[in-house]
């Protein structure tokens, strides 16, 4: 005797080998033996045999219109096998039985299931919907299959193309067109991103950076809202100094300018100038939720999307001739050892004389020109005494950390002859030594500054946000910690207000210190533990972390552009760890696949296989080592 029952929802016919009263003991036509529930039974058949019971069954089910069995069967509650008799005129076989069994349980819209081996077939009205809705879905299925085939064949249907841009980053999973890209992706074998190129969705690379980057985080576009412009710091003093700024010649945002003179021999008084965007931006205002959404400037290769307004930052640039507000560092100290004897800071009015640039006078400035008097340099009286003074409070850095700082790796600045959004544009990498004078120069007097209004916050008990450095780990607090590194016992950004929002929150916490003294906590816009100061730390790591992200990727691309326009078939490059090396003549870093084993800062001489302008990427093979 067999048995027909259901197990985990699917029906299983085996032989019956002993019988209890509330379970049988089955015997499978492997041999294998299990213990059933005899409330999961069926019923017992004698023919077929088990292994020949199913196959027969499907077989003879799927003759069976599920609409004419819904038409003939009664109304209310029924078994299965009562269903069988009527339908085919005579008591059923196991074969006919099980059939029916596997018609109904295979037409749920027709026939809900009541139990074992019973239905009830669905009401008229609810019958109808389903069938509309298994209607529709069969359209839908064809409809994304067909739009499937047409990506394959290389072209986007109309449907598909206002979101096509979409599927990268936020696609909706639960619609049609998804399902189409993805299934055609899985077909292909291509990456989306390639899949989406091919289909013209952009028309390079270059493009599907740019809008995957502004899409994301510029969904209303990157222009601000008119400012107002006000007679900000109109009410400041003017100070009666000669100050220069040094910037590159495509920044407009000057944050800082230098100032020096000579109180007496062997001693100097440097100004550190610093534009005064707080004086507007001002914390809850409207200026200063547009400057906290972006967080910083976003930099890549011949564009930038400034954190601030052009207005705005029109109004605090310290462009040469005009009268604008600053926050000054004066610090007086001495040549011989670089001891600080006194530092003043100071809100006021400062016009610089001249916005140098590095293009104009880097070359003129060397080492053995700003050491030796007699030699000839621009700007002489100005460029020498800072020049002394960085060198000997960078000697007390150098004391502090045990070792010279290591500054002698090239970094390049990308020139883009050209739109910034066309591949085709002319690329030039200018490199520049890190530790050349005017950069060194330029860098101490920002670490001075930096390091000096740190203490100030801290000696009044103003909360700031500070940059420490320890055991290697660098981290944003505030807390007034050591930078290792640097070698400093504290350090916070404040120098770049126009372009980094923490250094204007900072700012704005230093006026504040510089105005009230010892009550300067409780008249900053941000007091002891304020809950929104830590917040904003880790948004703005978060964000800048981003931007970061973004800049170094599109600064890959333009490097595979630049080494593609200067035709260029092989590239020496240094080791760096295992199989990381680092071009001799861009600032790339890739891996080798297969790279012997070489002492770090090996030379290699390498082939130039292919380039990757979508996963940024170089294929190179290892010529020799040189």
């Amino acid at each position: 005797m067999h048995v027909l029952y259901e197990d985990a929802g699917k029906l299983k016919a085996e032989t019956i080998f002993s019988e209890a009263d509330t379970s049988l003991q089955v015997e499978s036509a492997s041999g294998k033996r299990s213990k059933i529930k005899r409330n999961a039974v069926l019923f017992t058949f004698e023919q077929p045999s088990p292994d020949g019971l199913l196959p027969a069954a499907e077989s003879l089910a799927a003759t069976l219109d599920a609409g004419f069995l819904w038409e003939v069967a009664p109304q209310q509650e029924f078994e299965a096998a009562a269903l069988a008799e009527d339908y085919f005129g005579h008591a059923p076989d196991a074969v006919e039985k099980t059939a029916t069994i596997l018609a109904l349980s295979a037409a749920p819209a027709h026939f809900h299931r009541r139990g074992k081996g019973a239905f009830r077939p669905a009401p008229p009205e609810i019958l109808q919907a389903a069938l509309a809705a298994i209607e529709k879905k069969h359209r839908q299925a064809e409809q994304q299959a067909q739009w499937t085939e047409t990506l394959l064949a290389g072209t986007l249907p109309e449907a598909l193309r206002p979101v096509a841009a979409s599927f990268l980053d936020r696609p909706d999973k639960n619609t049609l067109e998804w399902k189409a890209f993805d299934a055609a992706v899985q077909q292909s074998g291509m990456s989306p991103e390639r899949l989406l190129l091919s289909l013209g969705v952009w028309p390079h690379p270059l493009a599907m950076m740019r809008d995957r980057f502004l899409t994301a985080h510029f969904p209303r576009g990157t222009a601000w809202p008119s400012v107002e412009i006000q007679a900000w710091g109109a009410h400041l003093p003017r100070a009666d100094v000669e100050a220069y700024s040094l910037d590159d010649a495509s920044t407009i945002e000057i944050d800082d300018a230098l100032s020096v003179t000579i109180p007496e021999p062997g001693t100097v008084r440097v100004g550190i100038h610093i534009a005064a965007p707080a004086l507007a931006v001002t914390r809850g205002s409207a200026l200063d939720d547009q400057a906290r959404a972006r967080m910083s400037t976003v930099y890549m290769p011949g564009d930038k999307i400034p954190m601030l307004s052009r207005e705005l930052i029109a109004a605090f640039s310290l462009d040469e001739g005009q009268w604008r507000p600053a926050l000054s560092l004066y610090v007086t100290g001495r040549l011989s050892d670089g001891e600080i004897l006194d530092t003043e800071t100071r809100l006021e009015s400062i016009r610089v004389t001249t916005n140098l640039r590095h293009g104009q006078i880097d070359d003129q400035v060397t080492e053995a020109a700003l050491d030796d008097p007699g030699a000839a340099l621009p700007y002489s009286h100005w460029l020498r005494p800072l020049w002394q003074f960085a060198k000997a409070v960078g000697a007390v850095r150098d004391r502090a950390r045990g070792r010279p700082e290591n500054n002698n790796r090239i970094e390049y600045n990308f020139e883009i002859d050209g739109p910034p959004d066309d591949p085709d544009s002319i690329v030039r990498l200018v490199p520049r030594q890190r530790n050349a004078p005017l950069d060194r120069l330029v860098a101490e007097y920002m670490i001075l500054t930096n390091t000096q209004w740190g203490a100030l916050l801290a000696r009044h008990g103003v909360p700031g946000i500070y940059r420490s450095q320890q055991a290697g780990r660098t981290r944003m607090s505030t807390q007034a910690l050591p930078h290792e590194s640097i070698a400093v016992p504290q350090y916070l950004w404040s120098t770049s207000p126009l372009r980094r929002y923490v250094d204007l929150i900072n700012q704005s916490q230093i006026m504040a210190a510089a105005e009230h003294g010892v009550s300067a906590r409780l008249a900053a816009p941000f007091k002891p533990k304020d809950a929104d100061l830590f917040a904003l730390i880790g948004a703005f790591d978060s964000q800048y972390t981003l931007w970061g992200e973004f800049q170094s990727s599109m600064e890959r691309y333009w490097c595979i552009r630049w080494l593609q326009q200067q035709g260029m078939k092989e590239v020496l490059a240094h080791v760096l760890r295992e199989n990381l090396v680092r071009l001799a003549c861009a600032p790339f870093v890739t891996r080798i696949n297969g790279l012997p084993e070489f002492e770090r800062g090996q030379a290699l001489r390498l082939d130039i296989l292919s380039v990757d302008e979508i996963g940024l990427d170089i294929e190179l093979r290892l010529r020799e080592p040189v």
